[in-house]
């Protein structure tokens, strides 16, 4: 038995073989009661076992004592993946194991719903884990591998997420096409440029229809950090100047701190006692001592990981509507902020910027003019952030639109490899 695992930043989707499928042999499991993906989010409680996607999130937000880790992905080809973190209670457990084990939760259901152990499978992974540097970005994929070998998968093999969407694209056409493939989702933006077709789609070997592949490791937590920078952490104090003492100009209040509160796997660094000690001292340096009240709050009661959802949340309603009120009255009594569309855009712009030149170097490098490109096939999350996905568009504008499904396209073109690869051996 072998499954297809798209392991994400964000979201995860896991297929089987299905002989009742006459069209695709493969299906999408339930990971969770209704749903095919689930969050990449593990809750260490204090107390009791570990929970996964939507319940470990609930749990965090109940808030039962624990920690909750997401973006797990992202400390792939780091130095964090080897070291310990305390997860509550006094408990120490590696980033490398905290990986494992969301990967045996995705076997186990694999398996639950196979009825059979599963041991093969191939591992959708980004173009880049680590940008311009081809050692770390080596050393993530073994860390990755390390991880499904550690959980008893003995036979791996690794896709690249864009091809994989690919994949899924060419079922639906009737004629060749040249596609450039924008899978953008919480942790890098990776574009492929693939030539698809029925005729092609025989083979098994696809690498010469590979023209060009690259990315960036710019993507929805880069979004969801910048806005939460520009919007929600200036009223904790971020960008703020001090008193000015004796005719001195003031000094800006050290932004580390806010860094940390806005980058998901480095906020429960901020309530270390020594540095939540070590904050505390640094009332003196607010002019506006509200901000500091406002920061000491939110480092005191753990509120950090709920200040990036709720600017995570702003990023989409931005996306959707334009304009929306971030509700920060958790932190202080009726306090609240407002993000325009222009704010968002002002916030995004360097990042979108950087995506889009890496959609038009995917190009260069196949060698292939915009105007030659047949469709735009965009999945991942963050492409439902319209100001992004138009600022892409605009840049190849001969190409047709095709919108996949943003949270399961790189997990079904992923089971259709997994098909190919391990059904004809």
């Amino acid at each position: 038995m072998y499954c297809a695992i798209d392991f994400g930043t964000s979201n995860s989707a896991v297929a089987i073989p299905d002989p009742l499928d006459a069209a695709h042999g493969m299906r999408l499991i339930e990971l969770e009661p209704g749903h095919t993906t689930m969050p990449t989010a593990v809750f260490y409680a204090v107390e009791g076992p570990e929970q996964f996607g939507r319940a470990a999130v609930a749990a965090y937000v109940d808030g039962l004592d624990g920690r909750l880790m997401r973006s797990m992905k992202s400390i792939l080809g780091s130095s964090l993946i080897e070291q310990t973190t305390d997860v509550g209670g006094g408990r120490g457990v590696k980033y490398l194991d905290i990986v494992a084990g969301y990967l045996r939760h995705l076997k186990r259901r694999a398996e639950a719903q196979a009825g059979a152990a599963v041991t093969r499978a191939v591992l959708g992974r980004p173009v880049f884990f680590v940008d311009d540097d081809a050692a770390r970005d080596a050393q993530a994929q073994a860390a990755l591998e390390a991880a499904a070998r550690q959980v008893g998968f003995a036979d791996i093999h690794f896709q690249y997420e864009p091809i994989a969407a690919a994949f899924d694209h060419e079922r639906s056409i009737d004629h060749e096409e040249v596609v450039l493939v924008a899978d953008i989702g919480g942790g890098t933006s990776d574009f492929s440029i693939v030539r698809v077709g029925p005729a092609r789609a025989r083979r098994l070997e696809r690498k010469d229809d590979i023209l060009a592949n690259h990315g960036v490791h710019i993507a929805g937590t880069d979004f969801d950090r910048r806005v939460e920078l520009a919007a929600i952490l200036p009223e904790l104090g971020y960008g703020a100047y001090g008193p000015s003492i004796a005719g001195a100009p003031a000094r800006e209040v050290p932004s580390g701190v806010y860094f940390d509160l806005a980058t998901w796997h480095l906020i429960n660094t901020v309530y270390n006692p020594a540095r939540v000690a070590e904050l505390r001292a640094m009332r003196g340096f607010y002019a506006d001592v509200r901000q500091h009240e406002r920061l000491m709050r939110v480092v005191e009661e753990r509120l950090g990981h709920e200040l990036a959802a709720r600017a995570e949340d702003a990023k989409i309603a931005v996306a959707e509507g334009g304009h929306t009120s971030i509700d920060l009255s958790h932190v202080e009594r009726r306090l609240a902020v407002e993000l325009s569309e222009a704010q968002a855009v002002a916030a995004l712009d360097a990042d979108i910027e950087r995506i889009v030149a890496a959609a038009r170097e995917t190009a260069r490098q196949a060698g292939v003019a915009a105007e030659a490109i047949d469709a735009l096939y965009f999945t991942g999350g963050s492409t439902g952030l319209r100001l992004l996905a138009q600022r892409i568009a605009a840049a190849f504008p001969a190409a047709r639109v095709v919108r996949g499904d943003r949270f399961a396209s790189v997990a079904s073109g992923l089971a259709v490899f997994a098909q190919r690869w391990y059904g004809q051996r």
